[in-house]
This record gives C-alpha cells, sequence and structure tokens, in this order.
C-alpha cells in the first residue's frame, strides 16, 4: 500500500489529536485533574497508540494494509499496552516527574485506563482501515472499469477495419470491369494507404485514443484512395483548427460517417457530391460534423453499421458524455454531428 499524502496523514493526526483531546476532557471533569496534565498524557498515549497501530498494520501487509482480523487484535492489544506504557513514561519525562510514577496508582485505575485505550484505540484502527480499504476497494473499480472500456474499444475497431476494407475491395472489384487503369491505380494507393494507416493503427490504438489530426489524415488518404475511382465525383473539405489538433479522440472514429456519405450519398448519385468534415468547440465540448451533399435518404428506424458502431464507441469511451445527431432528407445529403467533451489530453491507459 503506497505511504499516506501529507495531506491525507495530517488529517489523521488532526482526527487522533481532537480524540486525545476529547478523552482528557472526560477524565479531567470525572476525576477533577488539571486539564494540561492531563492534555499531554492523553496526547502522548493516543499518538503513540495510532502511530504503533497504523505503521504496524502497513508493516504486516504492504499490499493494502489490512492484515487480517486475527493479527489486527494482537496488533491493537500490544499497540495499547506498549504505548500506554511508552506515553506515560514521555509525558512523565516533559513534566520532570519520575518516569514510572503515573504507572504505580491504584491498580483499578490504570486498568481502567488502559481498558478505554483498547476501546479508542480499536475503533480508531476500524475507521481509518475501513476508509483505506474503501478507498482501495473504488481505485481497483476504477481501473477494472477502464480496462473493460479499453478492451470494447479494441472490439468495435477490430470490427470496422475489415469493414472498410471489405467495402473498399468491393469497390475496387466493381472498377476492375469498367476501367481496369484506374483499377490498378486504386489498387496501388489500397496498399500504400493499408500500410500506412493500418500500421499507424496499431502503434495509436495501444494508447486507446490518437490525436484528431491523426483521424483527420487518415481521412485524407481514405478520401484519396475513393478518389481514385469516383474522379471528380467526388470532393472533399478536411477543417480541423490548429488549437484541436491535438485533442485526442478514439481511432477510425469519423471514418464510418464517411464511408456512410460516399456509400448511400455520392456513389448514387450521378454528378457525385461534396462531403465536408469539420471540427469546432463549443464552449465545453468538441463538435465533429461530417455532412454531404448527396441523394439523401428517409431517416431509417435501424441505423446501419457504421452509425451504430459510432453510437456505441461514444458511449464506451465517454459513457453520458457524448452523442450522435443524424439527420437526412431526400434529395438535401446528410449530416452526422458528434458531441463529446472537450479534453486537453488522453486518458491515461491503466497499468
Amino acid at each position: 500500500m503506497p505511504p499516506p499524502k501529507p495531506r491525507a496523514f495530517a488529517h489523521r493526526v488532526l482526527v487522533v489529536g481532537v480524540v486525545n483531546t476529547v478523552i482528557a476532557l472526560m477524565i479531567t471533569a470525572v476525576n477533577g485533574d488539571a486539564l494540561g496534565v492531563n492534555l499531554l498524557y492523553s496526547q502522548c498515549i493516543g499518538l503513540c497508540i495510532w502511530a504503533l497501530i497504523d505503521g504496524g498494520r502497513q508493516l504486516l501487509s504492504p499490499a493494502n494494509g489490512w492484515p487480517g482480523v486475527p493479527k489486527m487484535v494482537v496488533l491493537v492489544v500490544a499497540s495499547v499496552l506498549v504505548s500506554y506504557v511508552a506515553g506515560s513514561v514521555l509525558a512523565n519525562l516533559l513534566l520532570g516527574r519520575e518516569l514510572f510514577a503515573s504507572l504505580s496508582r491504584v491498580p483499578r485505575a490504570t486498568l481502567g485506563f488502559v481498558l478505554m485505550s483498547l476501546a479508542i484505540g480499536g475503533f480508531g484502527a476500524y475507521f481509518f482501515t475501513s476508509r483505506a480499504l474503501l478507498s482501495h476497494a473504488r481505485l481497483a473499480q476504477a481501473e477494472a472499469q477502464q480496462q473493460a472500456s479499453e478492451a470494447r474499444l479494441k472490439l468495435l475497431e477490430s470490427q470496422l477495419e475489415p469493414h472498410m476494407l471489405f467495402n473498399t475491395l468491393a469497390n475496387l472489384r466493381a472498377l476492375i470491369g469498367t476501367d481496369p487503369a484506374r483499377a490498378t491505380a486504386m489498387l496501388d494507393r489500397l496498399n500504400d494507404f493499408l500500410r500506412a494507416t493500418l500500421t499507424a493503427s496499431r502503434m495509436e490504438a495501444s494508447a486507446g485514443q490518437h490525436s484528431l489530426s491523426a483521424e483527420f489524415d487518415r481521412l485524407r488518404d481514405y478520401l484519396e484512395l475513393m478518389a481514385v475511382r469516383m474522379g471528380p465525383r467526388l470532393r472533399y473539405t478536411l477543417d480541423l483548427p490548429d488549437a484541436l489538433r491535438a485533442h485526442p479522440v478514439p481511432p477510425l472514429l469519423l471514418q464510418p460517417l464517411v464511408e456512410n456519405s460516399i456509400r448511400h450519398g455520392l456513389e448514387p448519385s450521378r454528378h457525385g457530391g461534396d462531403i465536408h468534415v469539420i471540427a469546432r468547440h463549443n464552449g465545453t465540448q468538441l463538435e465533429l460534423e461530417v455532412s454531404d451533399t448527396g441523394v439523401g435518404c428517409e431517416p431509417s428506424p435501424q441505423p446501419g453499421f457504421g452509425l451504430t458502431q459510432v453510437r456505441e464507441r461514444l458511449d464506451t469511451a465517454y459513457p453520458g458524455q457524448a452523442r450522435l445527431d443524424w439527420q437526412a432528407s431526400p434529395g438535401h445529403g446528410t449530416r452526422a454531428l458528434l458531441t463529446l467533451p472537450l479534453q486537453t489530453t488522453p486518458t491515461p491507459r491503466a497499468p
């Protein structure tokens, strides 16, 4: 278990000091002794108890600070007995008294103080240890959730890559029968595209996210590949402000939307059309828009593969914080708008 941070350590000392002060006030109210003397004894004994219990439990179980109930009971009892003697001796030393003077009092009174110290020490050990265990459990749960999200993102991405490749090969097959020269050029372009983008995909996806500039570079490569087949029927613009180039996003987030625009919007149109991909920030949110001037369509109650994949990836990467709005109408093209939280650095990967 890692050592507590200075702020947490100071908080523990403060809590122990307050409890010791309350004990000193109670003893003064019952016995009528001097408050200052009782306060000194209480602080010396109480701080010794806390130091031995808190340090002992971490030595016995460095992993999570909880050595188990039997060991913890032995630790509390031993710490209280040792601390009662050591704290009393320390207080006597500070007061200039005989070192073991307070231990020679009526045995009944000494036994009462020891039992009270046992009760308070046991409660304190339970309180601080339960808080540490709860914090440890929350951290483990957060790490498990992050690892599960990363695994799901990888699964979704592994489904997107072959889907894109199959669509591209289908386009290539159609071109082979009509224009072999352009088919050869497209095949060369596909070879370069796969070598560059799929290799980069493996490297960048190891962190779960990559930059918007890398995402736009992939879109440009893909659109240039499609332009070999469609020629002047495909026109596109990519608008990425410099301030957003380093912003992290999941790999292949926008490509399914661009594929949809080409397959369902521009390819069925005799004159093709334009595709616009825009990134902008709106307050605390990042907006990514993919629109086209293709044939459009009636909104379907059953979204296609691309839209489903994008929504699932948004839900996984930004649970409850992102959404996809998709609009389409016959003759007026389509528009997909992704809204996600604006970040400055990628989410760190769990070790």
